[in-house]
Protein backbone atom coordinates (compact mmCIF):
# COMPACT_ATOMS: atom_id res chain seq x y z
CA UNK A 1 0.00 0.00 0.00
CA UNK A 2 1.39 3.40 -0.99
CA UNK A 3 1.83 6.07 1.69
CA UNK A 4 1.18 8.92 -0.77
CA UNK A 5 -0.57 9.80 -4.04
CA UNK A 6 -1.57 12.96 -5.86
CA UNK A 7 -4.75 13.14 -3.78
CA UNK A 8 -3.90 11.68 -0.41
CA UNK A 9 -1.19 10.83 2.11
CA UNK A 10 -1.17 8.21 4.84
CA UNK A 11 0.25 10.50 7.53
CA UNK A 12 0.73 7.63 9.98
CA UNK A 13 2.98 5.65 7.61
CA UNK A 14 4.65 8.45 5.68
CA UNK A 15 8.45 7.98 5.83
CA UNK A 16 10.13 10.92 7.55
CA UNK A 17 13.67 12.20 7.11
CA UNK A 18 15.82 12.75 10.23
CA UNK A 19 16.24 16.36 11.40
CA UNK A 20 19.28 17.23 13.47
CA UNK A 21 18.67 18.62 16.94
CA UNK A 22 21.14 21.09 18.41
CA UNK A 23 22.77 19.19 21.31
CA UNK A 24 22.52 22.36 23.42
CA UNK A 25 18.71 22.20 23.05
CA UNK A 26 18.40 18.60 24.28
CA UNK A 27 17.59 18.81 27.99
CA UNK A 28 16.81 15.14 28.74
CA UNK A 29 16.98 11.78 27.01
CA UNK A 30 18.08 11.22 23.43
CA UNK A 31 15.15 12.51 21.37
CA UNK A 32 15.17 12.27 17.60
CA UNK A 33 13.23 14.54 15.26
CA UNK A 34 12.11 13.79 11.71
CA UNK A 35 9.87 15.39 9.11
CA UNK A 36 8.53 15.24 5.57
CA UNK A 37 7.08 18.06 3.53
CA UNK A 38 3.85 16.87 1.92
CA UNK A 39 3.20 19.90 -0.25
CA UNK A 40 2.45 23.57 -0.56
CA UNK A 41 -0.94 25.28 -0.59
CA UNK A 42 -0.97 28.96 -1.55
CA UNK A 43 2.43 29.53 0.07
CA UNK A 44 1.67 27.44 3.17
CA UNK A 45 3.92 24.42 3.73
CA UNK A 46 2.09 21.26 4.79
CA UNK A 47 4.06 18.46 6.39
CA UNK A 48 4.41 15.75 9.00
CA UNK A 49 6.84 16.03 11.93
CA UNK A 50 7.80 13.67 14.74
CA UNK A 51 9.81 13.70 17.95
CA UNK A 52 10.72 10.71 20.11
CA UNK A 53 10.86 10.62 23.90
CA UNK A 54 12.93 13.23 25.68
CA UNK A 55 12.94 16.95 26.41
CA UNK A 56 14.07 19.66 23.99
CA UNK A 57 13.74 23.41 23.74
CA UNK A 58 12.91 25.25 20.52
CA UNK A 59 12.19 28.62 18.96
CA UNK A 60 8.97 28.30 17.01
CA UNK A 61 7.87 29.20 13.50
CA UNK A 62 4.42 30.58 12.70
CA UNK A 63 2.44 27.34 12.64
CA UNK A 64 -0.73 25.39 13.24
CA UNK A 65 -0.43 21.69 14.00
CA UNK A 66 -2.69 18.76 14.75
CA UNK A 67 -1.38 15.96 16.97
CA UNK A 68 -1.85 12.55 15.35
CA UNK A 69 -0.15 10.30 17.91
CA UNK A 70 1.84 10.44 21.11
CA UNK A 71 1.79 12.25 24.39
CA UNK A 72 3.76 15.37 25.33
CA UNK A 73 3.64 18.70 27.11
CA UNK A 74 4.81 21.92 25.50
CA UNK A 75 5.70 24.73 27.91
CA UNK A 76 5.95 28.32 26.73
CA UNK A 77 8.39 30.91 28.09
CA UNK A 78 5.50 32.66 29.88
CA UNK A 79 4.77 29.45 31.83
CA UNK A 80 1.70 28.33 29.87
CA UNK A 81 1.61 24.55 29.44
CA UNK A 82 -0.32 22.57 26.84
CA UNK A 83 -0.82 18.83 27.06
CA UNK A 84 -0.52 17.26 23.63
CA UNK A 85 -2.56 14.17 22.81
CA UNK A 86 -4.11 12.94 19.56
CA UNK A 87 -6.68 15.40 18.26
CA UNK A 88 -5.17 18.51 19.88
CA UNK A 89 -4.93 21.50 17.50
CA UNK A 90 -2.27 24.04 18.48
CA UNK A 91 -1.26 27.50 17.26
CA UNK A 92 2.39 28.55 17.57
CA UNK A 93 3.69 32.05 16.89
CA UNK A 94 7.03 32.82 15.27
CA UNK A 95 9.75 33.47 17.82
CA UNK A 96 8.02 31.82 20.80
CA UNK A 97 10.43 29.91 23.01
CA UNK A 98 9.16 26.49 24.05
CA UNK A 99 10.20 23.33 25.85
CA UNK A 100 8.84 20.01 24.58
CA UNK A 101 8.63 17.09 27.03
CA UNK A 102 7.71 14.01 24.98
CA UNK A 103 6.53 10.94 26.91
CA UNK A 104 5.59 8.78 23.91
CA UNK A 105 6.57 9.38 20.26
CA UNK A 106 4.80 12.48 19.00
CA UNK A 107 3.61 12.81 15.39
CA UNK A 108 1.84 15.86 14.02
CA UNK A 109 0.60 17.36 10.77
CA UNK A 110 1.69 20.99 10.49
CA UNK A 111 0.95 24.04 8.37
CA UNK A 112 3.49 26.86 8.32
CA UNK A 113 4.50 29.83 6.20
Amino acid sequence: MSTTSDRGVDVHRLPLQPLPLDPDDVLAGAPQAAAAVVGDLAGVEVGVWSLTEGTVRDVEADEYFLVLAGEATVTFADGERLDLTPGRLVRLHAGERTTWEVRSPLRKVYLTT
